[in-house]
């Protein structure tokens, strides 16, 4: 990310504060590398659990006063990139940060840990104990939650995950008033067009069900996003892509398939 996007992601988890994905920490040179370990786990598994895409654990900002205070922990590189090796090392399975960002502000250096949800169905273990939050305590992940992750699997809707990051200012404009067009074009029976133009983008976008509970999803960032806004998807490619399968000649049939028979194979005609 540029600094410019940690800037204002930075500004908007401190306004939202924390909960069960952010944790902040007033980390001054040194912090344990076992606590960060069981804080890993912890995140990871309650992003899963909420169908989110990401966590986030910050140094640099008090998490009492809410200000910017600075972190010098591993302000060498190499030292602070090392921290990957040693999440992975001790998580099971050998799991650890998407990404470590470094924002240097006027009030001084923070760090934004990028922790990755818990894999469809795996819940995060830390040198074999599973961790989880009671808002902002750490505390022990109970069987119901354990339960809860591995009944999961790979068919979750992938589309539907909130991304607690995603605003509404990351929506291309001209992508939503041709979202809003189509809509009031499907529900011209139930809406007229002059009432679908009056509706504030939010209202729109919860009954196009694009957004839920008025948070950004996946597929709304997929299909009206900015190309800026691309990194708020990543890993996963911001592109659709589509596969078209000719139906296979079977044995018996002679030459190429008439425009009949292509048609009966694939269900029309």
């Amino acid at each position: 990310m540029q600094p410019e996007q940690l800037n204002a992601l930075l500004a908007q988890l401190i306004a939202g504060w924390e909960n069960e994905v952010v944790e902040f920490k007033n980390v001054g040179d040194s912090y344990s590398t076992s606590d960060i370990g069981k804080y890993f786990s912890a995140l990871s598994n309650e992003v899963n659990l909420r169908n989110q895409d990401r966590g986030w654990l910050i140094f640099g900002v008090d998490n009492k006063s809410r200000r910017v205070v600075g972190s010098a922990y591993r302000t060498d590189n190499e030292r602070l990139n090392g921290l990957k090796h040693q999440v992975a090392s001790d998580t099971e399975p050998g799991v650890t940060f998407r990404d470590i960002h470094v924002l240097e502000t006027p009030q001084g250096r923070v760090l934004l840990l990028e922790i990755p949800a818990a894999p469809m169905g795996i819940p995060i273990a830390w040198k074999g104990h599973y961790y989880a939050r009671a808002g902002e305590s750490l505390t022990s992940l109970g069987l119901d939650k354990q339960d809860e992750i591995r009944s999961r699997t790979r068919d979750a809707d992938w589309s539907a995950r909130r991304i607690a990051e995603a605003r509404l200012d990351h929506l291309d404009p001209e992508a939503l008033r041709h979202a809003r067009s189509r809509f009031a074009l499907k529900h011209a029976n139930r809406f007229s067009a002059k009432t679908v133009a009056g509706w504030s983008d939010t209202v729109f976008l919860d009954r196009a069900r694009l957004t839920i509970e008025r948070q950004v999803t996946a597929t709304t960032l997929l299909l009206l996003g900015k190309p800026e806004a691309a990194h708020l998807l990543s890993p996963h490619p911001v592109q659709i892509t589509w596969r078209l399968d000719w139906p296979r000649i079977l044995p018996g049939d002679k030459g190429e398939l008439s425009a009949g028979k292509l048609g009966s194979r694939i269900g029309v005609g």
